[in-house]
């Protein structure tokens, strides 16, 4: 899929990147930009900032950084149309593509034309839903008879699949759906022709089922989930899409893509067990809410809730069987420092049939109330089962401390401690002994891991003995301070290439006449300069996004928000206290042209090394006349621009 430059246009006049962002990351505002945890890579203070006027995010912690665009790819692993798709979606704007040929329609990746086979399934089963005799009166039937309505199918994009063997594969492939990428999601299964063995069948994996589609974050509907209606014992209740390119089913959860809006708004997420309970509670105005489709947590679920709350609400059935064996899957959560609470319903009761019995204004007060602490739950639960065994007891509670050990948060363990030491009426340093003592015997089997993990490097050289390579190489002090100047003189251009100078004159342009005859030593400043040169000369004005698009090569778009990224801001309190700060754009005037003349100083610093080093190794003495003469020139200019600047500094 190729889009029309005027479907590129509109989707990034389009995109406001702090609420793109904000669909995968608690963002809060501070001033004039907002920060957050960076969700690259784990940390507990913010150092991931997103600055609205330039619409970029940076993290100072890792170093990502680029627009919305970037951001989609990075977070979801999404090509480039994949992100456009995603912020087209969101804006509700038309996708208008460009006629591709044949070779280019052969470079569509698998990963898309995978996405694109599980969307026509989609509205294939949704249509199948509204508009078949069979889909009215099995599928839409049973979904009205669980209580949803209309709007809630249609938000769920909720489907029906025919009793058939090869209903939608025989439709897929009369559309010109490849049988490769229908087998590869799993929609179709291949199977020998028991007449012809040269020859392969092809029959669907859903069939006489009600769909619930799995999206991924950006929307995008990757896997299915499939009820069968009919008592048949031979066949599962439910049916999932096989794991594949698109579809890993331990890093996804389902809802999320509906619900991450009201998660972060709430500032908690509910867990349930089904996808009815999360179409249920949606349709009740609770809204906060996804399903991990009957499994227990994984890492990465556990990490996709993290994006946008630190506090996990567990919901569990009154009814739950193995309760207790559930809960052992929590301690994942608590390793990723998030608040966990346990909720239970009263016996025979679920999430989908408490909140149709009571209501959502109820079902909201019921959980508030009977919200409790996962360490305290687990302890009580633990204690209700072995009654007044002192052997059964010991195990519980080095089953609880090994919990408690998971907590990264110092301060919520000590609480944690005084609360269960209570609970299970033992003194608290028994439990922080034991835990010291379990602490010490990770130290030591992470230390006898590391001794030999070393003693099987052994034969490595000593690290003195490793050479560097030939392409590292140390700067003089005169080619690290152009380095600096060079950053100075280019953040200035970017931030503020249409601000005005005096009379009127752009600073790009005032910067082209300067520094015409200056070539810069970074590649990608250089490429940035001399692009702005050519935007000027066809008439056209300099704008930092320019260089932050994809069709840019990456070296330039990692240089470009670097140099747009700030990384400290000026305090509020100023402007509380009446404090005058000059912004930058007020003194350009004054510290640009200033700015040049450090530039153009330190490109004769180093012509004038250069030059040196020429007369040490050139012997001829006419030579070495034409060197000093230039060094003499070279020396004189540099004077100028030290008396300008006010500058002493030592002979060379």
């Amino acid at each position: 899929m190729r889009l029309t430059k005027d479907t590129i246009d509109q989707i990034h006049q389009a995109i406001d990147v702090v609420e793109v962002i904000s669909d995968f990351v608690s963002l809060k505002r501070k001033g004039h930009y907002y920060t957050g945890c960076c969700p690259f890579h784990n940390e507990k203070t913010p150092s991931f900032t997103v600055t609205p006027a330039k619409g970029i995010y940076k993290c100072f912690g890792c170093g990502k950084g680029g627009d919305a665009i970037q951001f989609v790819m990075e977070h979801e692993g999404a090509s480039y149309v994949e992100a456009m798709a995603y912020m087209a979606k969101k804006y509700n704007i038309e996708i208008k593509e460009e006629e591709l040929s044949e070779g280019q329609n052969l470079e569509q990746t698998e990963k898309d034309s995978m996405l694109v086979v599980t969307n026509y399934a989609s509205q294939y089963y949704i249509d199948q839903l509204w508009n078949s005799e069979d889909g009215k009166a099995i599928g839409l039937s049973y979904f009205k008879e669980r209580g949803f309505r209309e709007e809630t199918i249609k938000k769920f994009e909720l489907g029906y699949s025919h009793d058939q063997w090869d209903g939608f594969t025989a439709d897929a492939i009369a559309k010109g759906y490849k049988v490769e990428f229908l087998t590869k999601t799993g929609l179709s299964i291949e199977r020998d022709n028991a007449n012809d063995g040269s020859q392969k069948k092809y029959f669907d994996r859903f069939r006489g089922r009600v769909m619930f589609p799995i999206h991924n974050v950006a929307g995008r509907v990757t896997a299915f989930g499939a009820r069968i209606l009919k008592t048949d014992k031979t066949q599962a209740k439910y049916l999932n899409s096989i794991e594949s390119a698109i579809y890993h089913k331990s890093k996804i959860l389902y809802g999320l893509f509906q619900a991450k809006q009201a998660i972060r708004k709430e500032e908690e997420c509910l867990l349930v067990e089904g996808y009815t309970d999360v179409i249920s509670l949606h349709q009740s105005g609770v809204e906060n809410v996804v399903a991990s489709s009957g499994t227990s947590l994984t890492e990465d679920q556990i990490k996709l809730i993290k994006r946008y709350t630190p506090n996990i609400t567990i919901l569990y059935d009154g009814d739950a069987a193995g309760l207790k064996a559930s809960l052992r899957g929590v301690d994942l959560i608590l390793q990723q420092d998030m608040n966990v609470s346990i909720v239970v319903f009263p016996e025979g009761e679920d999430p989908d049939s408490y909140v149709q019995k009571i209501g959502p204004t109820s079902f909201k007060e019921y959980i508030k109330k009977h919200k409790r602490d996962f360490i305290s739950f687990k302890t009580e639960i633990s204690l209700k089962e072995i009654g007044s065994d002192p052997i059964k007891r010991a195990d519980v509670i080095k089953d609880i401390v090994e919990s408690i050990s998971k907590v990264p948060d110092a301060i919520k363990r000590s609480v944690f401690f005084r609360e269960c030491s209570k609970l299970l009426e033992i003194d608290e340093q028994i439990l922080i002994s034991e835990y010291n003592k379990k602490a010490i015997q990770k130290g030591q089997q992470e230390s006898k891991k590391w001794e030999t993990d070393r003693n099987a490097h052994q034969e490595l050289p000593p690290i003195q003995e490793i050479e560097l390579p030939d392409d590292i190489v140390k700067l003089s002090l005169e080619e690290e301070t152009l380095k600096m100047h060079e950053r100075d003189m280019m953040k200035y251009l970017l931030n503020f290439a249409a601000s005005s100078m005096e009379e009127n004159l752009p600073l790009s342009d005032y910067l082209i006449h300067e520094l015409q005859d200056v070539e810069f030593k970074n590649p990608a400043y250089d490429y940035i300069f001399k692009h702005i040169i050519l935007l000027r000369q066809q008439g056209e004005q300099v704008f930092h996004t320019y260089f932050i698009q994809q069709d840019q090569p990456q070296y330039v778009r990692d240089a470009a928000i670097d140099l747009l990224s700030t990384k400290f801001h000026v305090s509020e309190n100023w402007e509380k206290f009446q404090i005058d700060i000059p912004k930058e754009e007020q003194v350009l005037n004054t510290v640009v042209p200033r700015t040049v003349l450090r530039l153009k100083r330190a490109v004769l610093r180093c012509m004038i090394e250069d030059n040196m080093k020429l007369m040490v190794s050139n012997s001829s003495d006419t030579e070495i006349d034409e060197l000093l003469l230039i060094h003499s020139q070279l020396k004189s200019i540099l004077g100028e621009i030290d008396k300008t600047l006010g500058t002493v500094i030592p002979k060379l």
